[in-house]
């Protein structure tokens, strides 16, 4: 199957999944009248990042698309990605719109309107020095860098306890504020590797030719990402929804997918 078939397949699956969630049938109440009032942390290319002092990224085009279909204004407030929760538990914010990943944790404190499924890659400096292989017990005794408070820091926290489990030395977890962080660290040896999702490594790889190699395979595939609204807020839940819907009805979803040259690993549902 071409990777456009695959591609409108899981366009296909994604307007279902929409169609099957019953709509709410009043308005939702923004935090500003006519505006969605979105946080987000722009510090995950290809997602969210600033380019030339602009906001811009996939999720930041999406955004503007659905807040167009739904009649809204679309009011971003950039801050760091460990406020985004408690400002939209706080009603300083509509919505989350940050690539925000699903979790047990995260589900605990908010409702998520997914939107696209991505895995992760083990990225290195070219040439692999450290012989990395992938998401595995190569990764014992070395330095991994990670988005603080993302899912890749619970991951490497994760492959640090098997190392210990497996009588190997510890992961030296580094922290930082932005993936694009990690990547420096990385590509100046002060980390061997970085976890990063397939989307994102793709960006990196491209913007940054030579530099870089992702090693191993894909890890992780069946994460979703989504937009994060406050527990039990079903109006703008079902709001979202329906301005998705619309979005992949339009066509305006697959050609964001193909803007960003999001890999064909990507699913859409």
């Amino acid at each position: 199957m071409s990777s456009q078939s695959l591609l409108f397949r899981r366009v296909r699956t994604l307007m279902f999944a929409l169609t099957v969630f019953p709509l709410a049938g009043q308005a939702a109440e923004t935090i500003a009248p006519g505006k969605l009032t979105y946080g987000t942390a722009a510090t995950f290319m290809p997602f969210e990042f600033m380019k030339e002092g602009k906001l811009t990224g996939f999720d930041i085009d999406l955004i503007n698309a659905l807040s167009k279909e739904i009649q809204l204004t679309p009011a971003p407030m950039p801050m760091e990605f460990k406020g985004l929760i408690p400002a939209l538990q706080g009603k300083r914010l509509d919505i989350i719109n940050s690539a925000m990943y699903v979790n047990p944790a995260r589900a605990a404190q908010v409702d998520f309107v997914p939107y696209l499924k991505i895995g992760s890659r083990v990225v290195v400096r070219k040439g692999n020095p450290e012989k990395i292989t992938g998401r595995d017990l190569s990764l014992c005794g070395k330095n991994i860098a990670v988005t603080l408070g993302g899912i890749e820091e619970s991951q490497a926290r994760a492959d640090n306890q098997r190392c210990l489990d497996a009588k190997k030395p510890a992961i030296n977890v580094m922290t930082f504020p932005a993936a694009t962080d990690s990547a420096v660290a990385v590509a100046q040896g002060r980390a061997d590797a970085e976890f990063l999702s397939t989307p994102g490594t793709v960006a990196l790889l491209t913007e940054k030719a030579g530099m870089f190699e992702a090693v191993g395979e894909e890890f992780e595939a069946d994460t979703h990402i989504a937009f994060a609204v406050r527990k039990g807020d079903t109006a703008t839940h079902a709001l979202l929804e329906k301005g998705l819907q619309g979005l992949v009805k339009n066509g305006t979803y697959t050609q964001l997918i193909k803007k960003w040259n999001f890999p064909d690993s990507v699913a859409i549902f």
